[in-house]
Formats: C-alpha cells, structure tokens, sequence
C-alpha cells in the first residue's frame, strides 16, 4: 500500500470512528480505531517518510482527523503537531477534550505512541 492509501485510510477510519460514537456505537468505534492504528503502523515502518505523509493531515477539514494526526506525531513535529492540538483543545466536546488530554499526557512525559 502506498504512503498516500495508508493516510487516507488513517483520516477515514478516525472520521468512521467519531461518527460512530456520535451514533452511540463502540463497538463500529472501536473496529475503525484498530484501523487507523494498523495505518499508523504501516505508515511508521516507512520512518520518517510514513510521518511526513501523515503529517499532510495537520491541515484536513475535519477537526478529529487533524488531532489524531497530530496526537501520533506530537514527537516528530512537536511544534506543529502541538499548535495544532492547542488550537483544537480551546473548543468544547469529545475532540478538543482529546486534544487537551493528549497535551496533557505530552506534558507529563507519559505519551508513547510513537517512540523513537
């Protein structure tokens, strides 16, 4: 699969996720997470090259795809990925509550989802 494919399945899958919990269904929520951290996976065995790509959707329309890309590459981009969590974390709800617990766990020294 190609860098292109595995990004986009990674903002499909994290869009699929949100709309299902809209809709109250965890367990669909839960199938499209496992998606987008198997993307994730593929997109970082290509190193830096697979975050490069991912990093593309710090710009997405979609405030959830931007902060799920962001909370994954808080350590390769970390000014980027964390202005961009900033920005998401001053509204309210389920994203920008995400947004502020990923900064949070940032802070504190505890976020591994990309390890060197």
């Amino acid at each position: 699969m190609m860098l292109a494919q595995l990004v986009e399945e990674f903002a499909e899958s994290v869009a699929a996720q949100t709309d299902a919990i809209w809709r109250g269904d965890a367990k669909t929520g839960n199938k499209h997470a496992n998606r987008y951290i198997a993307a994730f996976k593929k997109l970082r065995a290509h190193g830096d090259a697979g975050r490069e790509a991912l990093a593309q959707l710090f710009a997405h329309p979609r405030m959830d795809v931007r902060t799920a890309a962001a909370t994954y590459l808080l350590r390769y981009k970390t000014a980027e990925a964390k202005a961009v969590l900033e920005d998401a974390a001053k509204g309210e709800g389920l994203i920008p509550f995400g947004a502020q617990e990923a900064l949070k766990r940032w802070e504190e020294g505890a976020w591994t989802l990309d390890p060197e």
